[in-house]
């Protein structure tokens, strides 16, 4: 048995109240549609449908299943739809959240690019390191990075955001260099970032080939905003740990040092998220799409110079992968 089909075929008896009005509609013989019904509740076993020589009534079986079968072939036809018509021209308000600094560093620079491909998209970006609520703000979608902890929510991973540890001239000219990551909670104090005000301090946590260390610094300042988190390692308040993004230019230009570079700070993954009851439309496909386009380009990881800002554990690696590039592929070359 097709039961797409056969549920096709009951939804239109449903509708139109006859065997015959709705073998028109489906343009298929009154005998198949009688099959394909009795098919259905051979499956399901129940009884859907009391039939008698004038008319065909649902019953509270039948009433139940219909109002599921409606919705989800509406929801088909509105998938093949929006893969179909629409993928050419993807239009509309797209309502997104993001954190304010992954926007103003990598997303909004770049939306140029964006429009250019699709100039019938109007994007409605709402920045704030906040968990939004995306049904009740009414969002198509949402970035954000870390671990997804809501399993209500569909993700798709997008990208990975790699850390670095940074501190002013000024901070270290009053406090020194720590040469190692236990230096910072023995004789230093940390810029802490909490994702939610009133939360738990975020951890830092670094890594080498041989161990993984947790710090929970002293801190005088905590923030749940990525910018001012920027604004207080800058002003000197302490040690912070940033993405490459962020950290790329005030390094450049010296008013950030990188700190304990024999060490990989635990990286963050960058996912795309929805809610699950809302059809993921092609104008939300193109933009995820894209977002994944732009995060696996160099720039997330390197400075204004151009030179890698990832820690000399995975600099060896990248350098380890390209050497061996050229090798691979003489593989099965005459």
């Amino acid at each position: 048995m097709d039961q797409l089909t056969a549920m096709r075929a009951f939804v239109r008896v449903v509708e139109t109240g006859t065997f015959t009005r709705a073998a028109d509609l489906l343009e298929m013989p009154k005998p198949t549609v009688t099959k394909l019904i009795q098919q259905l509740e051979a499956h399901l076993r129940a009884k859907l449908l009391n039939r008698t020589t004038r008319r065909v009534t649902v019953t509270m079986d039948g009433a139940a299943y219909y109002e599921r079968a409606l919705r989800l072939l509406d929801e088909l036809a509105e998938l093949d739809a929006s893969l179909t018509l629409a993928q050419a021209r993807p239009s509309g308000r797209l309502r997104v959240d993001c954190s304010s600094a992954l926007a103003i560093s990598v997303i909004i620079p770049a939306l140029h690019e964006f429009h250019a491909r699709y100039p019938d998209i109007q994007l409605d970006l709402g920045l704030s390191d906040r968990p939004a609520d995306l049904i009740g703000e009414n969002l198509d979608c949402a970035v954000r990075a870390g671990e997804i902890t809501d399993q209500s929510l569909i993700a798709r991973r997008i990208g990975e955001m790699q850390l670095i540890t940074c501190a002013s001239p000024d901070y270290l000219a009053r406090f020194g260099t720590p040469r190692h990551p236990r230096d910072i909670e023995e004789g230093h104090q940390i810029v802490a970032y909490r994702p939610a005000l009133g939360g738990r301090v975020l951890s830092m946590i670094y890594q080498n080939p041989t161990e993984t260390i947790e710090i929970t610094g002293r801190y005088t300042i905590s923030l749940n905003d990525g910018t001012g988190y920027l604004a207080a390692g800058l002003a000197g308040h302490g040690i912070v740990q940033l993405p490459t993004f962020m950290a790329r230019e005030p390094i450049a230009d010296g008013r950030l040092v990188p700190l304990l570079l024999d060490w990989c700070a635990a990286p963050k993954p960058l996912h795309i998220v929805y809610p699950p009851n809302r059809h993921l439309s092609n104008k939300v496909r193109v933009f995820v799409d894209w977002l994944a386009e732009l995060f696996a380009r160099d720039d997330l990881v390197r400075n204004a110079n151009g030179v890698s800002m990832l820690c000399p554990a995975l600099q060896f690696a990248a350098n380890q992968a390209a050497a061996e590039a050229p090798e691979r592929g003489k593989v099965g070359t005459a």
